[in-house]
């Protein structure tokens, strides 16, 4: 492996959005960076709009002149979509590279497709990192939750510029190298996953508030406003707070109020569900959020609908701030669990022996769904965990006690008035099916002997059996 000390530190290729944000973090990070991007006349822009950092930026406007600018061993960021047009980069650059190198993919990837290059890439001497960035622009502009996968050799030429630029939560860099090939683009798909299932959360109790209620959004951002002083603090809560309280300067109305109510999605949401089944879990939380996306697609369907399909509304009780409050904070905490189950069922599976604890760590600041509860998720995770489930933490277990059944006063008064709160609804069905020892699967489990001959367990002896099922008294 040759070493050189007279290039770059770090390539960044792809001068989109979110490439030029973390190349300007890097080269305010005291880190000299070669920038090149697929449109090479963005480049002389972006260097010229850089200001007093333009001295740290060396711009190139071919793959090889920015690949020669790089110091071996090289350690280069793509910041392009994911799919083809990374294959199509890696099979580009890679004859261009040295033994030692290190390509990093920082957009939001199919862990799948992570695992296949870092396999494709083994006993090359290219190393290959998934690395899962949170927090938008300004969070890789100023500060994101980093998410790194790939081999122990990358991390170590990576991190320290990856500590550099990445968040601090009270001095601790929010980044952490998570384990081999796809691990961190899998944490970071599940990260999207539970993202998902809190944004449809909040609209839920935003709706609630709206719909049955009655309130404007003034007033109902000031309830969010309030709750960001509780446990509920979160940066969804504040984001949710101040979108609430802005006014359209054209019609004078809630910025809220003219915006089309269709939600768009980009597939990690999707992913995290089926991945979820594929390992046999069920995240039914970030289910219902992903479903209600689609529905929310569905915007002629439901204004033809609502003067055709009976509500059957009926009276119910008006709840409390406090109980939508609470309702909420049952939400996340499911939503939560929901996600490191799923996580723990991948380590399993992919053999990457994840550190639930620093996750939460590194979610603290800089990601979409930093919170104050991540905190009681680190000491849950740091302490003796039951049957590895969050929800058994006697920390967590006292939380949901007092919230859940403001959850169900909740959910009791908007199935009553016809309110829609499928990720609520969810979480609650799930909490309930995890509290309940003997549920009703005896049942399935008959059903799929009598029809298919499938066996079952009995509960007084070991082995497979089959019921003795008389069908001619059975009812056609």
């Amino acid at each position: 492996m040759t070493e050189t000390r007279n290039g770059a530190d770090i390539g960044v290729y792809g001068l989109g959005t979110m490439g030029a944000a973390l190349a300007l973090n890097f080269a305010e990070s005291g880190f000299s960076v070669a920038v090149c991007n697929r449109e090479a006349d963005w480049v002389a822009p972006f260097i010229e709009s850089a200001g007093p950092l333009a001295d740290r930026l060396t711009g190139a406007e071919t793959l090889e002149a920015f690949v020669d600018a790089i110091t071996r061993p090289r350690n280069i960021l793509f910041m392009i979509p994911s799919g083809a047009p990374i294959d199509a980069m890696i099979d580009a650059i890679t004859p261009l590279l040295d033994d030692g190198d290190t390509l990093i993919d920082g957009g939001n990837a199919d862990f799948n497709d992570t695992r296949r290059r870092s396999a494709a890439m083994e006993g090359t001497g290219i190393h290959f990192v998934g690395m899962g960035v949170s927090g938008g622009a300004e969070g890789a502009r100023h500060g994101p939750s980093m998410m790194v996968g790939g081999s122990d050799h990358s991390w170590q030429h990576l991190r320290p510029m990856v500590e550099a630029i990445a968040a601090r939560f009270e001095g601790d860099p929010c980044v952490a190298h998570l384990g081999p090939d796809g691990a961190g683009h899998f944490v970071k798909t599940v990260h999207n996953g539970i993202e998902y299932a809190d944004m449809q959360l909040i609209a839920e109790v935003y709706g609630y508030q709206r719909d049955v209620l009655g309130l404007p959004a003034p007033q109902i951002g000031a309830q969010f406003a309030q709750w960001q002083d509780g446990p509920l603090a979160s940066y969804l809560v504040e984001v949710t707070a101040a979108v609430l309280a802005k006014t359209d300067a054209a019609t004078g109305l809630p910025t809220v109020e003219v915006i089309f109510d269709q939600a768009g999605q980009k597939g990690t949401g999707r992913w995290t569900v089926i991945e979820a089944l594929k390992l046999g879990q069920s995240a039914s939380a970030i289910e219902a959020a992903v479903g209600a996306r689609g529905w929310s697609s569905e915007k002629d369907t439901r204004v033809m609908a609502e003067p055709l399909l009976p509500s059957g509304r009926q009276d119910a009780a008006v709840v409390s701030a406090e109980d939508l409050e609470m309702a909420l904070l049952a939400g996340r905490i499911i939503a939560h669990a929901q996600g490191f189950r799923l996580l723990w069922a991948a380590s399993a599976e992919f053999g990457w022996a994840l550190d639930m604890a620093r996750i939460c760590e590194i979610w603290r600041a800089g990601c979409i769904i930093r919170s104050a509860l991540l905190g009681d998720f680190v000491a849950a995770f740091r302490a003796e965990l039951p049957a590895d489930h969050l929800i058994l933490a006697p920390s967590l277990r006292g939380r949901l006690d007092e919230a859940i059944p403001a959850l169900r006063r909740v959910l009791g008064a908007g199935v009553a008035q016809g309110a829609p709160m499928p990720a609520l609804s969810a979480s609650l069905a799930w909490y309930d099916t995890m509290r309940t020892a003997r549920g009703t699967a005896n049942l399935i489990q008959a059903q799929r002997d009598f029809f298919g001959a499938h066996g079952f367990r009995r509960t007084d002896k070991a082995g497979n059996f089959h019921g003795d099922w008389d069908r001619d008294d059975t009812p056609a």
